[in-house]
Protein backbone atom coordinates (compact mmCIF):
# COMPACT_ATOMS: atom_id res chain seq x y z
CA UNK A 1 0.00 0.00 0.00
CA UNK A 2 1.33 3.61 -0.52
CA UNK A 3 0.91 6.11 1.93
CA UNK A 4 -2.44 6.48 1.56
CA UNK A 5 -3.20 2.95 2.85
CA UNK A 6 -5.43 2.27 -0.22
CA UNK A 7 -8.20 4.81 0.32
CA UNK A 8 -9.91 5.70 -2.10
CA UNK A 9 -8.47 8.84 -3.46
CA UNK A 10 -11.28 11.78 -4.49
CA UNK A 11 -12.73 12.35 -7.99
CA UNK A 12 -11.44 15.30 -9.98
CA UNK A 13 -13.32 18.16 -11.20
CA UNK A 14 -13.90 16.20 -14.59
CA UNK A 15 -14.55 13.40 -13.85
CA UNK A 16 -17.43 14.36 -11.37
CA UNK A 17 -18.81 16.99 -14.10
CA UNK A 18 -19.09 13.79 -16.39
CA UNK A 19 -20.73 11.12 -13.93
CA UNK A 20 -23.30 14.09 -13.50
CA UNK A 21 -23.71 14.81 -17.08
CA UNK A 22 -24.27 10.73 -17.82
CA UNK A 23 -26.84 11.01 -14.97
CA UNK A 24 -29.01 14.05 -16.13
CA UNK A 25 -28.96 12.42 -19.72
CA UNK A 26 -30.37 9.48 -17.34
CA UNK A 27 -33.03 11.36 -15.96
CA UNK A 28 -34.36 12.88 -18.77
CA UNK A 29 -34.03 10.16 -21.40
CA UNK A 30 -36.70 8.48 -18.73
CA UNK A 31 -38.92 11.50 -18.53
CA UNK A 32 -39.09 10.95 -22.21
CA UNK A 33 -39.98 7.55 -22.29
CA UNK A 34 -42.59 8.08 -19.43
CA UNK A 35 -44.48 10.57 -21.01
CA UNK A 36 -44.36 8.82 -24.33
CA UNK A 37 -46.04 5.95 -22.51
CA UNK A 38 -49.05 8.32 -20.55
CA UNK A 39 -52.59 7.75 -22.25
CA UNK A 40 -52.86 10.99 -24.19
CA UNK A 41 -56.64 12.38 -24.80
CA UNK A 42 -57.90 15.23 -26.54
CA UNK A 43 -61.56 16.82 -26.44
CA UNK A 44 -63.14 19.48 -28.42
CA UNK A 45 -66.67 21.13 -27.08
CA UNK A 46 -68.80 23.66 -28.26
CA UNK A 47 -70.87 25.76 -26.31
CA UNK A 48 -72.91 28.67 -24.82
CA UNK A 49 -71.88 31.68 -22.65
CA UNK A 50 -73.20 34.15 -20.42
CA UNK A 51 -71.54 37.33 -18.84
CA UNK A 52 -73.52 37.55 -15.83
CA UNK A 53 -71.66 39.94 -13.41
CA UNK A 54 -69.11 43.01 -14.56
CA UNK A 55 -67.20 45.45 -13.01
CA UNK A 56 -65.48 48.51 -14.81
CA UNK A 57 -66.43 47.62 -18.33
CA UNK A 58 -68.85 49.44 -20.04
CA UNK A 59 -69.56 47.52 -23.55
CA UNK A 60 -73.32 45.63 -23.27
CA UNK A 61 -71.59 41.97 -25.20
CA UNK A 62 -73.40 39.12 -22.41
CA UNK A 63 -74.22 36.57 -24.49
CA UNK A 64 -72.12 34.50 -26.83
CA UNK A 65 -70.84 31.48 -28.20
CA UNK A 66 -66.99 29.58 -27.52
CA UNK A 67 -65.42 26.41 -29.24
CA UNK A 68 -62.12 24.81 -27.44
CA UNK A 69 -59.40 22.36 -28.10
CA UNK A 70 -57.91 20.62 -25.59
CA UNK A 71 -55.02 18.22 -25.07
CA UNK A 72 -54.35 16.07 -21.48
CA UNK A 73 -52.23 13.66 -20.32
CA UNK A 74 -53.38 10.79 -17.91
CA UNK A 75 -51.92 11.39 -14.45
CA UNK A 76 -52.85 9.04 -12.22
CA UNK A 77 -55.41 5.94 -12.59
CA UNK A 78 -53.22 4.29 -14.78
CA UNK A 79 -53.72 0.70 -13.37
CA UNK A 80 -57.08 1.04 -14.20
CA UNK A 81 -58.15 0.60 -10.29
CA UNK A 82 -58.79 4.55 -9.60
CA UNK A 83 -59.99 7.08 -11.10
CA UNK A 84 -58.04 9.29 -13.67
CA UNK A 85 -56.92 12.57 -13.24
CA UNK A 86 -55.99 14.63 -16.46
CA UNK A 87 -53.45 17.33 -16.79
CA UNK A 88 -54.23 19.71 -19.96
CA UNK A 89 -53.55 22.44 -22.09
CA UNK A 90 -56.48 23.90 -23.57
CA UNK A 91 -57.00 26.39 -26.29
CA UNK A 92 -60.37 28.19 -26.79
CA UNK A 93 -62.09 31.18 -28.50
CA UNK A 94 -65.26 32.71 -27.43
CA UNK A 95 -67.53 35.41 -29.16
CA UNK A 96 -69.94 37.43 -27.12
CA UNK A 97 -72.54 39.57 -28.92
CA UNK A 98 -73.70 43.33 -28.85
CA UNK A 99 -76.89 43.72 -26.48
CA UNK A 100 -77.64 46.88 -28.59
CA UNK A 101 -76.45 49.00 -31.36
CA UNK A 102 -74.38 51.00 -29.51
CA UNK A 103 -71.84 48.06 -28.16
CA UNK A 104 -69.33 45.96 -29.91
CA UNK A 105 -68.65 41.88 -30.18
CA UNK A 106 -66.45 40.74 -27.81
CA UNK A 107 -63.67 38.48 -29.18
CA UNK A 108 -61.59 36.06 -26.18
CA UNK A 109 -58.66 33.99 -26.70
CA UNK A 110 -57.52 31.63 -24.06
CA UNK A 111 -55.24 29.39 -22.92
CA UNK A 112 -53.43 27.60 -20.37
CA UNK A 113 -53.35 24.29 -17.94
CA UNK A 114 -56.70 22.43 -16.96
CA UNK A 115 -56.49 19.74 -13.75
CA UNK A 116 -59.36 17.29 -14.63
CA UNK A 117 -60.42 14.68 -12.24
CA UNK A 118 -62.46 11.44 -13.28
CA UNK A 119 -65.36 10.72 -10.19
CA UNK A 120 -65.89 7.36 -10.72
CA UNK A 121 -64.44 4.91 -13.10
CA UNK A 122 -65.78 1.72 -14.90
CA UNK A 123 -69.19 3.47 -15.59
CA UNK A 124 -71.03 4.62 -18.39
CA UNK A 125 -71.99 7.58 -17.22
CA UNK A 126 -68.86 9.69 -15.13
CA UNK A 127 -69.04 12.88 -13.65
CA UNK A 128 -66.45 15.00 -13.32
CA UNK A 129 -64.82 18.42 -11.81
CA UNK A 130 -61.93 20.20 -13.54
CA UNK A 131 -60.12 23.35 -12.55
CA UNK A 132 -58.20 25.81 -14.85
CA UNK A 133 -56.09 28.47 -14.59
CA UNK A 134 -55.25 30.48 -18.15
CA UNK A 135 -54.43 33.63 -19.96
CA UNK A 136 -57.74 35.36 -22.08
CA UNK A 137 -56.48 37.85 -24.29
CA UNK A 138 -59.75 40.19 -24.75
CA UNK A 139 -60.33 42.29 -28.15
CA UNK A 140 -63.55 44.62 -28.91
CA UNK A 141 -64.52 45.01 -31.91
CA UNK A 142 -63.37 48.43 -34.06
CA UNK A 143 -60.80 49.44 -30.80
CA UNK A 144 -57.68 49.14 -30.98
CA UNK A 145 -55.57 46.77 -29.09
CA UNK A 146 -56.13 44.09 -26.68
CA UNK A 147 -56.06 43.27 -22.93
CA UNK A 148 -54.16 40.18 -21.63
CA UNK A 149 -56.41 39.21 -18.21
CA UNK A 150 -56.13 36.17 -15.49
CA UNK A 151 -58.80 33.41 -15.89
CA UNK A 152 -59.88 30.94 -13.21
CA UNK A 153 -62.43 28.10 -14.30
CA UNK A 154 -64.08 25.48 -12.89
CA UNK A 155 -66.24 22.93 -14.53
CA UNK A 156 -68.71 20.51 -13.49
CA UNK A 157 -69.81 17.73 -16.07
CA UNK A 158 -70.28 14.16 -17.17
CA UNK A 159 -69.22 11.76 -19.39
CA UNK A 160 -70.94 9.21 -21.64
CA UNK A 161 -68.40 6.30 -22.20
CA UNK A 162 -69.04 4.27 -25.32
CA UNK A 163 -67.49 1.16 -26.54
CA UNK A 164 -65.48 2.87 -29.36
CA UNK A 165 -62.74 5.45 -29.46
CA UNK A 166 -65.32 8.29 -29.12
CA UNK A 167 -66.36 9.74 -26.03
CA UNK A 168 -69.12 12.07 -24.80
CA UNK A 169 -69.59 15.25 -22.28
CA UNK A 170 -71.67 17.55 -21.07
CA UNK A 171 -70.62 20.36 -18.84
CA UNK A 172 -71.40 23.39 -16.75
CA UNK A 173 -68.41 26.19 -16.15
CA UNK A 174 -67.99 29.15 -14.19
CA UNK A 175 -65.33 31.71 -15.32
CA UNK A 176 -63.60 35.20 -13.75
CA UNK A 177 -61.08 36.87 -15.73
CA UNK A 178 -59.72 40.06 -14.45
CA UNK A 179 -57.93 42.78 -16.57
CA UNK A 180 -55.67 45.77 -15.64
CA UNK A 181 -56.65 49.06 -17.27
CA UNK A 182 -54.38 51.87 -17.84
CA UNK A 183 -53.90 54.31 -15.13
CA UNK A 184 -56.76 53.31 -13.25
CA UNK A 185 -56.68 51.42 -9.90
CA UNK A 186 -59.84 49.71 -10.29
CA UNK A 187 -59.39 46.37 -12.78
CA UNK A 188 -61.94 45.64 -15.15
CA UNK A 189 -63.43 41.94 -13.82
CA UNK A 190 -65.96 39.74 -15.56
CA UNK A 191 -67.93 36.46 -14.35
CA UNK A 192 -69.06 33.89 -16.85
CA UNK A 193 -71.40 30.76 -17.18
CA UNK A 194 -70.80 28.14 -20.08
CA UNK A 195 -73.32 25.21 -21.05
CA UNK A 196 -71.26 22.88 -23.72
CA UNK A 197 -70.80 20.04 -24.76
CA UNK A 198 -67.92 17.78 -26.12
CA UNK A 199 -66.66 15.05 -27.51
CA UNK A 200 -63.06 13.03 -26.54
CA UNK A 201 -60.91 11.04 -28.51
Amino acid sequence: MGEDGGAFKPMNKKTTLILLLIAVNVIVMAQQTFISKVPKQYSFEFGYRNLFAQSNFVNQSTHGYGMLFDYAWQLSGLDGKKSPVYLSVPLGYTVLMPDNPESKSVHMLNYGWTVRHDLSHGHKWTPFVAYGLLLNNMRITDTEGSLFGHQTQFDLGVNMNTSGRLKYYAKIEYSYTSYPRFNESERIRLHYADLRIGVRF
